[in-house]
């Protein structure tokens, strides 16, 4: 028996077990393109699977509808893959373990995939059904959305048809979103000069921290683990301590939960490093009251190495972690309450001869985006350090006039008796690359509840999911 057996709608939630069981993090897609593929073809769909693995399956319109226009409802099938420190998964075969408490789909320890796999399923379940009327459909599932949008950015548009674009990529039910945030990722790389190691070697910890999606609750004034060691580490300079290799966060569109720092110290300095850590800790847990008291900062004997960076890298490296501008960086004057501008520092890495800091920058402002970047280029230029930046996508700007909003805001008057929220979202979609390069398109963005996305402990509402299902099943009955 399945684990979602019972609940409604009981196709969409067969399709996200389904998915569940399928390996999707960002670049490794084949099977699960493969797998929307099959499903598609055994409908006796049209299909199209394009080289990025991006799937386009269209579906003629029901009696009635075949002449309306054609609408185009789209989500990702990739998923940030992250777990616990405690979690042993292996994303690349295992399946997502997760139960259902309640009214919740509650990923164990993992993230659950409900960003995006939900979308997916919704446009599968139509896709089968032979009772629910709607236009022609072409459902668009991209590729790699979660690490830089690259299945939108190949995406031969020329194969769609549709004008009418339903993304199904938003976490908050009864909210339509209208607009969203550009982004960029920018690594800044310090070349690393290593010397001999001297003294016995420690594991300086920064952990116990909620993370999350570092668009969607970069407000939220979570802890940055990658910025919390900075801190630490800076303050242990007066210790005369060698920095061996440092590493922090998973993703660099995750607010970093663990960060690592392995340091040698002399027996003389120890304690003092143990009390610096004490007092970080209880610094750290007041600043942090509401967001994360749980937090820990820890320094534990760990196996000894034989090489060091040199001090003179080792203070460039902690000088660009604590001065890149990190959380948000300007509130919107025009939509009370968005986040206008952002930096998340995602990802700290040691390699072989380099350490690298991956960032993630957010702004619905074009000048903002890129004066963000300009200022960690300068900061790391000033460091004599090297930066790059990649993965550019633009933002989706609001559009005055939207027949598809009037037709969502009149179902779900009619479907829940209120008026929806319609709002801008600090997030990148990719309705913005859409925007940019499909001409003429109108777009809205709508989801269930869910919370945790990004992070282990993930959660879909189940009740949301169904309401949200009939809005969008209300909605398309309505386009003429």
């Amino acid at each position: 028996m399945r684990k979602t057996e019972g609940l409604k709608p009981d196709r969409v939630f067969y399709y996200f077990e389904e998915l569940t069981k399928i390996p999707r993090c960002s670049y490794d897609e084949q099977r699960v393109s493969d797998y929307l593929k099959s499903v598609g073809v055994g409908l006796g769909l049209e299909v199209i699977q394009d080289e990025a693995l991006n799937i386009i399956i269209r579906k003629p319109g029901t009696k009635g509808y075949e002449n309306k226009p054609i609408v185009i409802i789209q989500g990702h099938m990739d998923m940030v893959c992250e777990k616990a420190d405690d979690c042993d998964i292996d994303f690349s075969k295992d399946p997502i373990p997760f139960e259902i408490e309640g009214d919740f789909m509650v990923a164990n320890k993992t993230t659950l995939g409900a960003d995006n796999g939900i979308a997916v399923a919704m446009g599968l379940a139509i896709l089968e059904s032979e009772d629910i009327p709607h236009p022609p459909i072409e459902l668009l599932v991209t590729t790699n959305e979660e690490s830089g949008m690259s299945g939108a950015k190949e995406l031969d548009v020329n194969n769609l048809k549709g004008k009418i674009l339903i993304n199904i990529d938003s976490e908050e039910e009864g909210t339509l979103l209208v607009s969203c945030a550009g982004g960029t990722r920018l690594m800044v790389t310090a070349p690393v000069e290593w010397t001999e190691s001297k003294n016995k070697a420690y594991e300086l910890r920064i952990s116990g921290l909620q993370g999350g999606h570092s668009g969607m609750e970069i407000d939220k004034g979570r802890g940055n683990s990658n910025r919390l060691l900075a801190r630490v580490l800076h303050g242990m300079k007066k210790l005369d301590y060698q920095l061996l290799r440092i590493e922090g966060g998973s993703k660099s569109n995750a607010i970093p939960r663990l960060s690592i720092a392995k340091i040698s110290l002399d027996d003389d300095n120890l304690e003092k490093a143990r009390t610096l850590a004490k007092e970080y800790q209880e610094a750290y847990r007041n600043e942090l009251a509401t967001s994360d008291n749980g937090v820990f900062v820890t320094l534990e004997e760990t196996e000894e190495t034989d090489t060091a960076m040199t001090n003179k890298i080792r203070d460039k490296i902690i000088s660009a972690m604590m001065l890149i501008p990190t959380g948000v960086q300007s509130m919107s004057q025009d939509i009370e309450g968005l986040v206008e501008s952002s930096n998340n520092m995602g990802v700290v890495k040691t390699e072989e001869d380099s350490v690298t800091i991956e960032n993630a920058i957010r702004s619905s402002v074009k000048t903002l985006k890129e004066y963000i970047a300009a200022q960690i280029g300068a900061l790391a230029e000033s460091l004599e350090l090297d930066w790059e930046k990649s993965g550019d996508y633009p933002a989706w700007e609001y559009r005055k006039d939207s027949y598809i909003r009037d037709v969502f805001i009149e179902a779900h008057k009619e479907v829940t008796g209120k008026d929806p929220n319609v709002e801008a979202i600090h997030a990148g979609l990719e309705c913005g690359l859409f925007d940019e390069v499909m001409e003429d398109v109108d777009m809205i963005s709508l989801g269930p509840d869910m919370s945790g996305v990004h992070a282990p402990g993930e959660k879909l509402s189940v009740s949301s999911t169904e309401r949200t299902y009939k809005l969008l099943l209300e909605a398309l009955k309505k386009i003429n």
